[in-house]
């Protein structure tokens, strides 16, 4: 690949020989501009104004007047707010740190001042109308921040003094400025917070140095650049005149309140709408069967879960007692709410599983959970309706179901049997009364014969009682005997049919008791769904109305 041509200059050059190449050098160089013309004025300038110059000497024409100072602040742009150690850093760039309760931007200062003993009249010296002075060759203000958190105090950077010939010296330092900030967390996440920065001269009085605000308006927010978590509301300032104690003269500062809006889009989805969620899957828990074993681990976990947003919140915000934010209350409350439903989680569990041997139902609980909240509740059980009615009507409704109940039972059965069986005997021991006495065994001793036999049959079947006769009674013992031996067969029969009885009382009563406990258990069953209904509305209520009231009572909701 050929080289390129060298510029028509160079050839030039490179065609001549060495002393025609060096005379026409020379011609280019002279005709060259110099960049260099103003320079001996304005060392003949700083000469004459910087030899006799003296940096303490305050520079005023009239040493009983105050020198005026016009103060200014460009903010840039917010960096961080450090909420917790309470300290706003500045550079113009704005940083507020909520953990620190600092403030930090990055902030462009303006001061000017008019200095008498740096006056000249520019056509003496060439035309030169200002200069560039380094700040420690003249006299300036001693400008602070009262309220800074860095470690240096001051944190701006030194850049040169622009002086013009009338002697109005403007100096502009940049620097990152750390600030404390009282950080109220009242309202968090939708909070407001005002940072003041106070300036002032640490050295002069007012009678000698006087801050004077070059706007009105305050701040210069023109180079601003918009901040992802926070939104800029404006920064006016304010001149005071304060007299303190330890001193008769006053001193004058001036200050700039940076007044900051949070956006509150992040904390909206990243921890109002979660918790929300998960406590609505806590509601969700009481829909869920007590068998199904996951009724009292879902509200544990929803709780736990619940902890985790909490310490997101508290290790965001500073330690301090001076207020609770919206948002921990908000927390708190769906913590307890929370908690709450796995306490009455075990309750609707404990009475889930409860049975007729362990515990009986009192009275109250009948009428509570049984009757009056199924009622209002709207809740009902398999064949049955409940209605004010049927409350009010209860006790006379439930002897009627026993009578009911008693004529188609096993029981009322086997008592029929047991009067059939009576009658029975009762007819069999006067046949033989009868067969007795007409054999001519006697009245007497036949019947009462007759009536011992019956007596002792029935009371081997269920309690008869026996009836002994009075004089002739061991006369009439031969007379009734062949009916007694008539009537044994009758008698074994009835004792087979008292034992029978007996086994039926006992199969019924264990059948009645059986029934008794299953519709116990039926009753601590249903009483456990009636608790997770109402626990299920009161929660939902609870928690509807916190989540709202919550987001009424915010000076603002969304801050886009």
């Amino acid at each position: 690949m050929a080289p390129a041509p060298a510029p028509a200059p160079a050839r030039l050059l490179l065609g001549l020989r060495a002393p025609a190449a060096l005379l026409v050098l020379l011609l280019l160089l002279l005709l060259l501009p110099s960049g260099t013309e103003q320079g001996p004025h304005e060392k003949r300038l700083l000469n004459a104004l910087l030899g006799p110059y003296n940096t303490l000497e305050r520079p005023v024409a009239n040493e009983s007047e105050p020198l005026e100072v016009k103060f200014g602040l460009t903010l840039q742009q917010i960096i961080d707010v450090d909420e917790k150690n309470q300290i706003l850093t500045t550079n113009a760039w704005l940083n507020l740190d909520e953990k620190n309760q600092l403030l930090i931007t990055n902030i462009w200062l303006s001061l000017e001042w008019v200095d008498y003993n740096l006056r000249w009249n520019e056509t003496e010296y060439g035309g030169v109308k200002d200069l560039r002075i380094t700040p420690n060759k003249i006299w300036r203000p001693d400008i602070l921040m009262y309220n800074s958190a860095d470690e240096g105090f001051d944190g701006t950077y030194h850049t040169n003094v622009v002086v013009r010939h009338n002697g109005s010296c403007l100096y502009v330092p940049p620097g990152i400025f750390k600030s404390t900030c009282k950080i109220d967390i009242t309202w968090f996440p939708f909070d407001d917070q005002h940072c003041d920065m106070k300036f002032g001269s640490w050295t002069y009085d007012g009678n000698q140095l006087d801050l004077v605000l070059n706007s009105e308006g305050g701040g210069d927010l023109t180079n601003f650049i918009t901040n992802g978590e926070w939104y800029l509301l404006g920064m006016p300032g304010k001149k005071n005149t304060i007299v303190y104690q330890c001193c008769p003269e006053p001193y004058v500062d001036v200050t700039f309140t940076i007044q900051i809006r949070r956006r509150t889009l992040y904390y909206f989805f990243n921890l109002i709408v979660p918790c929300v969620l998960i406590s609505s899957m806590a509601l969700l828990g009481f829909t869920l069967p007590p068998d199904s074993g996951e009724k009292l681990t879902l509200g544990v976990t929803i709780l736990l879960s619940l902890t985790v947003f909490l310490n997101l919140v508290a290790e965001t915000l500073p330690q301090v007692s001076d207020a609770i934010p919206l948002l921990g209350t908000y927390f708190n409350c769906i913590m307890f709410m929370v908690a709450s439903s796995v306490v009455l989680t075990v309750v609707v569990l404990n009475y889930h599983h409860r049975t007729a041997d362990i515990h009986e139902m009192p009275q109250w609980i009948k009428s509570v959970f049984l009757q009056w909240l199924p009622w209002i509740l709207g809740m009902s059980r398999p064949g049955k309706k409940i209605t004010r009615k049927t409350i009010l009507m209860s006790n006379r409704m439930k002897e009627l179901e026993l009578k009911e109940r008693s004529s188609k039972s096993l029981l009322a059965n086997v008592l029929d049997i047991d009067d059939d069986f009576r009658h029975h005997a009762n007819s069999t021991a006067a046949a033989a009364a009868a067969a007795g006495y007409l054999r001519g065994g006697g009245a007497s001793g036949a019947s009462t014969g007759a009536l011992d036999e019956a007596g002792a049959s029935a009371g081997g079947g269920g309690g008869g009682a026996a009836v002994s006769g009075g004089a002739g009674g061991g006369a009439a013992a031969g007379a009734v005997a062949p009916a007694g031996a008539a009537g044994a067969p009758c008698a074994a029969a009835q004792r087979e049919l008292a034992a029978i009885l007996r086994e039926l009382q006992f199969i019924t009563g264990r059948m009645r008791k059986a029934d008794e406990e299953a519709e116990l258990i039926s009753d601590w069953k249903f009483a456990a769904m009636v608790v997770d209904r109402f626990c299920l509305i009161i929660f939902t209520m609870f928690t509807i109305i916190a989540t709202v009231a919550v987001l009424l009572s915010a000076p603002h909701i969304i801050v886009q």
